[in-house]
């Protein structure tokens, strides 16, 4: 007998929804039904939705979730998909670290050119309302 849908979920972390979203996205198979008509997860279904869910956490998205699934451990060539799939998304990170920083140095600036003490003019505001609205 395999595991129910709460014990599957309770054992990865993640909710009974989640479960059953991966399903309705095909990342995870529909399990058979129990003649009660609920269903039947074999124990494989844990290890696959660690794996989902890891990948979620360090940024990829529910198709390259797909993609990196369906390489299964085709030996070499799987690993070296694989590595590209990794080293694309470590460019995407790296380029929003990029943009952040960036957005970081900007407003690093505004607040100190901010002297809140002066009303009259507040050096944010008037800026972020100029940004690109000048003709």
């Amino acid at each position: 007998m395999g595991l129910s849908i709460g014990n599957v979920a309770k054992r990865v972390g993640i909710s009974v929804d989640t479960v059953r979203f991966y399903e309705k996205k095909g990342l995870l198979p529909l399990a058979p039904r129990r003649e009660s008509g609920y269903r039947d997860y074999p124990e494989d279904t844990v290890r696959r939705l660690r794996f989902i869910r890891n990948a979620r956490e360090i940024g990829f998205t529910l198709d390259e979730i797909q993609g990196l699934l369906s390489l299964g451990s085709d030996g070499d060539s799987a690993c070296w998909e694989a590595q590209k799939l990794a080293s694309e998304k470590l460019s995407e990170v790296r380029e929003k670290i990029r943009c952040l920083r960036s957005m970081e140095e900007a407003l690093v600036s505004l607040v100190d050119s901010c002297d809140a003490s002066d009303e009259s003019l507040c050096p944010i505001l008037d800026l972020l309302d100029n940004l690109h609205g000048r003709p």
